[in-house]
């Protein structure tokens, strides 16, 4: 599929319905998330970082996340968003020169957090980080083609701030013409529930803490539009390496190794998923 089909099917699925995006770290994991019947895919910051074994949170840095971007485009036939943290600068100047690169690379949308990537993540003042998405959305407008700007409010995950200064940003974020809004990790059902109703714009949900609990059908019936799973599933890996590893070399069992998936079944969905252009 040419990557013009891809950034308006990407566009397009954020207009109705509910999908899921997971968050794929390399060409294997990306194959296999298409050939399952992915219909977008996402990167991930953290999961990126692990592969070249680094600490999440400003371990990669903007060439090496538009270069990794680049790789996973060229793997499939999807579209691929990037999780670009913050942007990489607080500037909203360097978070527009970032959308113009992730755009020039390939990707069909980007998502920048309102946080400054030093210790204790703490967020950007309010008017910056109101600046900062105002400054993407008119660099992705002026790309002349679909491309999703996601702003994310994120001080709620990091401990910043409360869900009330959660839900004022993603409404300035709004004004400022967002193209879908996503507050990771509210505490619960009624948190995301509150964030749903004040806002009007399309919001993203992470699987991740007291929403793994909940269900596809569940997340779209509560208007939810978009489903990703960030680190998570580069966490399920990294958890099956250390259980068999670690029965391995302690109790010296290879008991862990009997859950594996067999190398053709593999080869299958690598071959089902790979890009056809």
């Amino acid at each position: 599929m040419k990557l013009a089909e891809r950034h308006q099917d990407f566009a397009d699925l954020h207009l109705s319905g509910c999908f899921v995006i997971p968050n794929p770290w390399d060409r294997g994991s990306a194959r296999m998330m298409a050939a399952l019947g992915a219909k977008a895919l996402a990167t991930s910051s953290a999961a990126h970082a692990f592969t070249l074994g680094r600490p999440d949170m400003g371990g990669v840095s903007r060439d090496e996340a538009l270069a990794h971007a680049a790789d996973l485009i060229s793997a499939t036939d999807l579209p691929v968003s990037g999780d670009f943290e913050n942007g990489f600068g607080d500037a909203p100047e360097v978070v527009a020169e970032t959308v113009r690169l992730a755009a020039e690379v390939g990707l069909s949308g980007i998502s920048v957090e309102d946080t400054r990537m030093v210790a204790g993540n703490p967020a950007c003042e309010f008017g910056l980080a109101v600046e900062r998405v105002r400054a993407g959305v008119a660099a992705s407008r002026a790309l002349g083609r679909p491309f999703v700007f996601c702003a994310r409010a994120d001080g709620v995950m990091n401990g910043a701030y409360d869900l009330g200064e959660g839900i004022r940003r993603l409404q300035a974020f709004e004004l400022a013409g967002a193209d879908l809004l996503y507050l990771p990790v509210p505490p619960g059902r009624a948190e995301l529930a509150q964030v749903l109703a004040a806002v009007r714009a399309p919001v993203n949900a992470l699987a991740a803490g007291p929403l793994k609990a909940m269900t596809v059908a569940e997340l779209a019936a509560m208007g939810v539009r978009r489903i990703s799973t960030g680190s998570q599933i580069a966490r399920l890996t990294h958890a099956a390496i250390r259980d068999a590893t670690a029965a391995m070399l302690g109790e010296g069992s290879f008991a862990p190794l009997s859950a594996t998936a067999s190398g053709d079944e593999i080869d299958r969905l690598l071959l089902r998923g790979a890009a056809r252009e």
